[in-house]
């Protein structure tokens, strides 16, 4: 009796079962494994359970036993010895999914091969590319299938990009000098995309809008009235995201100079200001010129020809343009002019900047691509 209930003590048991129990899996980790185990349990954007299985093989590593890693881990503990073995068996291989079982492939790899081949080789008679239900007529597939073949190989037939190579043979020293100015800006010093959105239109429906209603979009009529145009310009604060702007009934060099003393009035004095700006000619005028000579901290910085996009300002059009501009009816000028400028109040009551990530070696990457591609 004695011996039995000393045998079966917790500490004597637990003693004996770790003795005559299932051996833990060795799991040994190289030091690349271990590496990429230790990157992958920091990640915070991969996958939880592939997160949890490197932390299970780390401490797997370290010589814990697979309750205390279960525990830490929030697993049970055949989990546990389930990826020890897999670990032990096929290495970092072992972590990852393997394929399931499911119903055998209908559709051959030459199938495929001809589904990717004609999207890309070929057009249809009479049309310029192809729709999921031609090429599945024309390859006797069915539309679904051609569907999940183009999204596997990332084909969109339907879609078009544009694209404008610039021809100034000053290209690159304009981008890292533009790109340098948002990424770098100088101490002490305010930069200012400035540029003008000439020509908006104050077009009045010819009907009533008829608002957003559940189940339903706002509807508008396609014809309308016009009520005449002006020309909003716009000095972009990259720094802080405010805006001045100025709304104009012309687009001449001297409204652009008028608009440039109204800067200088805003902004805090006795700072360089540094302006990036198009080559529009109204920026280049004599008149220009000699404004600015007699204000040498101001400095433009010319964007290259036909790289509006390399102008932070033009954001900001974009943002003008699709949230008020677009879908608004103007009865008149005035009424145009007024719908501007509260936009831009109601921006610079709470501005943010826009955040520039593209390095100029980047820039200048695509562009040689996009050589090489016409060539």
């Amino acid at each position: 009796m004695h011996n039995w209930l000393a045998f079966s003590s917790g500490r004597g048991l637990a003693s004996v079962m770790g003795k005559i129990g299932r051996p833990l899996t060795p799991v040994q980790v190289t030091g690349e494994e271990r590496a990429h185990l230790e990157t992958l349990a920091r990640k915070r954007n991969a996958p939880a359970r592939e997160v949890s299985r490197a932390r299970m093989i780390l401490l797997a590593a370290q010589g814990h036993s697979n309750t205390e890693i279960a525990r830490r881990t929030g697993v049970c503990a055949p989990t546990v010895s389930y990826w020890r073995r897999r670990f032990h068996q096929r290495g970092l291989l072992g972590l990852t999914e393997l394929p399931r079982s499911g119903a055998p492939r209908q559709i051959s790899d030459q199938a495929v091969e001809r589904v990717v081949r004609t999207t890309l080789e070929r057009t249809p008679p009479g049309a310029t590319h192809w729709s999921t239900r031609r090429l599945a007529a024309r390859l006797g597939l069915s539309h679904q299938s051609v569907a999940r073949i183009w999204r596997a190989f990332g084909l969109q037939p339907h879609r078009t990009e544009g694209f404008n190579l610039s021809n100034d043979p000053h290209f690159v020293a304009k981008v890292r000098d533009v790109v340098g100015l948002y990424l770098n800006p100088p101490d002490n010093a305010l930069v200012l995309c400035v540029d003008e959105k000439s020509q908006i239109q104050a077009l009045e429906r010819a009907q009533p809008v008829l608002p957003l209603v559940p189940g339903r979009p706002e509807r508008q009529s396609h014809d309308y009235f016009r009520h005449g145009t002006a020309s909003l310009f716009a000095a972009l604060d990259v720094a802080t995201g405010r805006v001045i702007g100025s709304v104009k009934s012309r687009h001449r060099s001297r409204e652009f100079l008028a608009f440039l003393r109204q800067i200088e009035q805003e902004v805090p004095t006795g700072l360089p200001i540094h302006v990036v700006v198009d080559n529009y000619a109204t920026h280049k005028t004599a008149a220009v010129a000699r404004w600015l000579r007699r204000r040498p901290h101001w400095q433009l910085h010319f964007i290259p020809t036909h790289a509006s996009w390399l102008n932070q300002v033009e954001r900001f059009f974009g943002l003008i343009t699709t949230q008020t501009i677009r879908r608004s009816s103007f009865c008149s000028v005035p009424h145009l002019k007024e719908a501007i400028l509260a936009y831009i109040d109601e921006h610079n009551s709470d501005p943010k900047p826009f955040r520039w990530t593209a390095t100029a070696d980047s820039i200048l990457g695509k562009v040689a691509a996009i050589c090489n591609e016409l060539r």
